[in-house]
């Protein structure tokens, strides 16, 4: 299994970052991610992250799944995926693969934030536990909405159905703690569960709760698991 899900890794990324959309997507991330970042860091004149972070869950919500869209979908359309499926491999080495590449990819975008946490520094002394916390919570982030992006790429050869289906998915977790104001207070305690910003905050904030480790590993299991079923009963048919 390991030699298997080696190199449909690399295949992988040498796949995506040979191709423009990585650094159309890199760019892109880069440029709004820093408006975020510098439009707040010099009004509040503090050396933190926070503004950054308050926004990165709605930023990964559309990006990642701009990653994602292609990993199965692609193969459908130009026809690679019935080749994929000749080979002897399974269908969780085949997701194992795709899954970790999209996670790569999707870190590959933060790397050049940590620019931000030099210039935070350089006007002051940073708190580093928000700054790791925030990390921390957004390799969870990733890989939730990795998930839930490999999914939608399973079960259509479209890239822009893909697209929307998983941004739409994502976004919901992502803004679903702000509409919990509008409901009737017996429900927020339930559906404040299903937020991926609130359990996002309470990591970013240092806070290590058992409860959001629990929220971010249970969506990524639910749809990796949803992705392999999807791909046996690709080969079924």
């Amino acid at each position: 299994m390991k030699n298997s899900v080696q190199t449909m890794l690399k295949r992988e990324l040498s796949s995506y970052f040979s191709s423009p959309i990585a650094y159309i997507v890199g760019c892109l991330f880069l440029v709004f991610s820093g408006l975020l970042f510098f439009s707040t860091f010099f009004l509040l004149n503090r050396a933190e992250l926070r503004g950054f972070f308050s926004l990165l869950p709605v930023l990964l919500s559309f990006f990642v799944p701009a990653i994602t869209m292609r990993l199965f979908a692609e193969e459908k359309r130009i026809g690679s995926f019935e080749t994929l499926l000749t080979l002897p491999v399974t269908p969780l080495e085949i997701v194992t693969a795709k899954f970790i590449a999209g996670v790569v990819s999707s870190i590959a975008l933060l790397l050049p934030t940590l620019f931000y946490v030099l210039t935070a520094s350089s006007f002051g002394k940073v708190d580093a536990g928000p700054i790791i916390g925030g990390y921390l919570g957004a390799l969870f982030l990733i890989s939730s909405f990795t998930a839930i992006g490999l999914f939608a790429s399973s079960v259509t050869k479209n890239q822009i159905i893909a697209f929307f289906v998983s941004f739409a998915l994502c976004a919901v977790l992502a803004f679903m703690s702000s509409f919990l104001i509008l409901l009737p207070s017996p429900l927020v305690s339930l559906l404040g569960f299903f937020s991926a910003t609130s359990h996002f905050d309470s990591i970013a904030r240092g806070i290590i709760d058992t409860r959001d480790l629990l929220y971010f590993l249970s969506v990524t299991a639910v749809f990796f698991g949803f992705t392999v079923k999807s791909i046996q009963n690709g080969m079924r048919g």
